[in-house]
């Protein structure tokens, strides 16, 4: 075995061990929103903190910095297949920022994190965002610490943009911004056309009420649709409940949750189909990845571009809808008595400008994420404090939605995302919609039938599509070369606008 061959394998002993501490840490944090009591919270900082610095230990050790110097040398590049540079590559950019980052702010960030996810909780429980706005103030203050320090470690322009390259390598605030005022003329323009139609939706179908029980075997029935299976010796996931639905896992043990209300049923459908987009994706990463850095998801975006599949251009639409009201009249009770499959697709495509982000509407919901962008790139900026927040959610709401935001519950406090400390995620979710307008036009190309498969309760088609095209590239490429490898094109926003302007335009009949 050659020297480089020998540094690569102890480069991939290394990748695996932190693979694994952070898969342990996700079961712990999955057990933190769904299982633990609520004393457990001080407990469960300690041990989810010391794991975050066990990993941070791993990769910031110096024999990596003495075997990446080794790997990243011409004659032994040279040596290497692509998925090998690629695993280097990874190793060398995670390397770089964990070792500017001192262990003590790693230790205080997953500390604070816990910490203040449950005065979140409360906080919304309680609609004060008094008691909450301390921790988030915390938490606020060690990421800006952090970006800073990571903005010299990856050379980025700006803090915001080394936070913002956490989550979507390669795109920095400046071409978020110039993609989002494009996909808000376009988004804009649709709602307008919508709210001229004359088409007005049934919007009293979505809040008839539904037992949690029932909507239990729904979930169950959205699960099968798509192969995410949590029963049996093969199952590889499970379904729980928590206040706000995440998916979270690796390979063969992906987890999803979900959250009922009675009054609206179709959420937690919409919910279990999202977060299942995203089980879908970890558990067909390549096998023989596993534990490495190529065998990780690309980007929170490509993540996103997944979920959002899965949850609206396949769930939302007119076919999947047509297959499962059958099955929704049966298990609903009588909910959906006296309601025509029309009224069904209209009233779950309804373009109403709302409050809440996760129950937004496949049109408005870019427009929630534009405002928790600018928010995000004032907060770093120093434009905007943590006191002036809730006015500040609340006056975006009311010019960009045209809603009056009542209580901070339903405005600043609705996410969980800040009070973990992700700030710089948020912009993932619409660039997950753009990334899935371009990869649902390619497969259209691909696949003409898939629509007829899909009103036929056959996913197949479409599970494959996605499995071959996207999920078995793994992390081999940046998200905007990712793009390019499986549509030919680089990133657009016209094939998400031209896409929802044909299913809007043909459903509310403009």
């Amino acid at each position: 075995m050659s020297d480089v061959q020998e540094c690569y394998r102890e480069l991939l002993a290394i990748a695996k061990r932190l693979s694994v501490i952070r898969s342990a840490g996700g079961i712990l944090q999955w057990d933190l929103e769904t299982k633990m009591p609520p004393r457990g919270i001080r407990q469960r900082a300690e041990e989810l903190a010391l794991l975050d610095v066990l990993a941070h230990q791993t990769i910031a050790d110096s024999k990596v910095g003495k075997l990446l110097d080794r790997l990243t040398g011409e004659r032994a590049q040279a040596s290497m297949d692509e998925v090998q540079k690629r695993n280097v590559h990874l190793m060398k950019k995670a390397y770089d920022e964990e070792a500017a980052l001192p262990e003590e702010l790693v230790e205080a960030i997953s500390k604070q994190s816990a910490i203040t996810v449950d005065q979140w909780k409360k906080a919304k429980a309680a609609r004060d965002f008094g008691p909450y706005r301390q921790e988030l103030d915390r938490m606020f203050q060690l990421r800006k610490e952090s970006a800073a320090i990571l903005r010299d470690a990856k050379g980025a322009g700006s803090d915001y943009d080394a936070l913002l390259d956490i989550f979507e390598p390669g795109m920095p605030a400046d071409r978020i911004s110039a993609v989002f005022s494009e996909m808000r003329d376009g988004l804009r323009a649709i709602i307008d056309r919508a709210a001229s139609s004359g088409t007005r939706p049934d919007l009293s179908i979505m809040s008839r009420r539904v037992p949690v029980e029932m909507q239990r075997e729904i979930s169950r029935a959205a699960m099968s649709f798509i192969g995410y299976q949590t029963e049996g010796e093969d199952a590889g996931g499970r379904l729980d409940e928590t206040e706000h639905p995440f998916s979270l896992g690796y390979y063969d043990d992906v987890r999803i949750t979900t959250h009922y209300y009675e009054d609206r049923f179709m959420s937690s459908l919409f919910s279990v189909l999202h977060e299942g987009g995203h089980a879908l994706y970890e558990q067909a990463l390549p096998r023989e990845w596993i534990y490495q850095p190529v065998g990780s998801s690309c980007s929170y975006g490509i993540h996103e571009s997944q979920s959002r599949f899965v949850e609206n251009m396949v769930g939302r639409s007119p076919e999947f809808l047509s297959h499962m009201l059958p099955r929704l009249r049966t298990l609903s009770g009588n909910a959906l008595d006296g309601v025509s499959e029309r009224d069904f697709v209209l009233a779950v495509n309804a373009v109403v400008p709302s409050k809440i982000r996760i129950e937004a509407d496949e049109v408005t919901y870019g427009l929630h994420i534009i405002i928790r962008f600018e928010l995000e790139r004032d907060i770093m900026a120093g434009r905007l404090s943590v006191d002036e927040l809730p006015q500040a959610w609340n006056d975006k709401y009311r010019e960009y939605l045209g809603v009056e935001i009542e209580h901070d519950s339903e405005g600043v406090m609705q996410d969980t995302h800040w009070a973990g400390g992700s700030l710089g995620y948020f912009p993932s979710y619409a660039l997950g919609n753009l990334y899935g307008g371009m990869f649902l036009r390619k497969m259209e190309r691909d696949v003409p039938e898939w629509r007829d498969a899909v009103s036929r309760g056959e996913y197949a088609p479409v599970r494959t599509w996605l499995a071959e095209n996207v999920h078995s590239k793994g992390n081999m490429y940046d998200p905007a070369d990712l793009v390019k490898v499986v549509t030919g094109r680089s990133l657009e926003v016209e094939p998400f606008i031209s896409y929802l302007d044909a299913k809007i335009g043909a459903i509310y009949g403009y």
